[in-house]
């Protein structure tokens, strides 16, 4: 374990093979820590505990630091280097040693779980080469992103909300109905014509109710660090396999401290629990079409959690500009950012335009042979006056 020495940097336990003395790591797929030099395999030991979610009341009532320190340093038990960082796990930069840092003493939120790396470099890349070559329009550079030394593992930190909500609303409830109209058409010849026909018409009458929904899980991502675009992309997550956190699966990997604040991520949530409320309360309205006005929710049995979940970042530079892509690094999911090549767009459109302008001429071209032909061919045709007229043989 990692312990804070008092006035000092941050030490760490060391994570040595047991076979050659060379650090293990945490290897994705295996469960295990392993040596990358001998392959040596050591076991993770079993953590008892469940996966356990958390009182929000008792976060709110509990005493914390305005600010948790922004960086700490780490002292490498390998080589006894001094790394300062905000990760909470990384590697030293001098020797590669696996370094994870413990959360207790710097003011944070602790994990609660932890969901290890399933998908391994080799099946990184192999997503990634899959995602490049279905990329329309790219430019040779994005074939960069699938090299080994362009991505990274780490684990983002996102926060789980459970609560039990109670939503009174008002609104609308509409029933359709259909009347017959008569209308006047004019024909083509200036007639007046009087038709008829059937019109959707609507009936809105007040509604009032209460919706109840318990949620599970509702996950939100707690760095700003990743586009949330591209982390709500990802999902879903198979978070019924989180094991409860142990720093040993961090071993070699980067792990960002959250930057979203548990509060504001609550507020998040709420955001993401919203719409749901409102499909619950247009089922309740009923009738054929409905209007929710207003909803008021309470909120109670709010509990939370702190997930590490495992993401391969890759990025790289075009035009001067950095691009990033992620790929889930338990279903190997890929999104990310893409740029376009202005000269592949560019030839691609010459070559559509000189292949329209070829598939005209032949057309062209074979409707004024047709012609030419047809012509010579006719008793009458221009081609046999011609002939007559040119004649200078006997009888003339």
């Amino acid at each position: 374990m990692v312990e804070l020495t008092e006035g000092g940097p941050v030490a760490h336990r060391a994570y040595p093979c047991e076979q050659c003395g060379a650090t293990v790591e945490f290897s994705a797929g295996t469960g295990t820590l392993t040596c990358p030099y001998c392959g040596h395999t050591q076991e993770i030991a079993a953590v008892v505990r469940e996966v356990r979610e958390h009182d929000f009341a008792a976060l709110a009532a509990r005493t914390r630091p305005v600010a948790a320190p922004a960086t700490q340093d780490y002292r490498c038990g390998t080589c006894g280097a001094v790394t300062t960082s905000d990760h909470l796990s990384q590697k030293c930069g001098f020797c590669g040693s696996p370094m994870v840092a413990e959360v207790e003493g710097l003011g944070l939120v602790e994990p609660e779980a932890v969901l290890p790396f399933e998908v391994d470099r080799d099946a990184m890349q192999g997503a990634l080469r899959t995602w490049v070559r279905s990329r329309w329009f790219a430019p040779s550079a994005l074939k960069k992103v699938v090299s080994a030394e362009q991505a990274h593992g780490v684990y983002l930190p996102h926060w789980t909300f459970d609560a039990r909500t109670r939503s009174d609303y008002t609104g609308q409830r509409g029933e359709h109905y259909w009347v017959t109209e008569t209308y006047t058409t004019t024909d083509s010849e200036g007639r007046s014509q009087t038709q008829t026909r059937q019109v959707q018409k609507t009936r809105w009458y007040p509604a009032a109710g209460t919706v109840a929904r318990d949620f599970d899980d509702v996950l939100v991502a707690g760095t700003g660090r990743v586009m949330p675009e591209h982390l709500a992309r990802l999902s879903p997550w198979p978070l019924g396999q989180a094991r409860p956190y142990q720093p040993d699966y961090l071993a070699g990997y980067e792990t960002l401290r959250y930057d979203v604040e548990p509060e504001a991520g609550l507020e998040v949530a709420k955001g993401e629990m919203a719409p749901v409320i409102e499909n619950d309360c247009e089922r309740d309205i009923g009738g054929d079409v409905q209007r929710v006005h207003q909803v008021h929710t309470s909120y109670s049995a709010v509990t939370y959690k702190l997930l590490l979940l495992p993401v391969w970042i890759a990025t790289y530079l075009y035009a001067g500009k950095p691009f990033q892509v992620l790929v889930n690094a338990r279903t190997a999911e890929v999104v990310g950012q893409r740029p376009w090549s202005a000269w592949k767009i560019t030839l691609t459109v010459l070559a559509a335009l000189l292949l329209v302008g070829a598939v005209v001429w032949a057309v062209v071209a074979a409707q004024d042979g047709g012609t030419a032909i047809s012509a010579a061919a006719s008793p009458g045709g221009p081609g046999v006056r011609e002939s007559l007229g040119t004649w200078t043989g006997p009888g003339r």
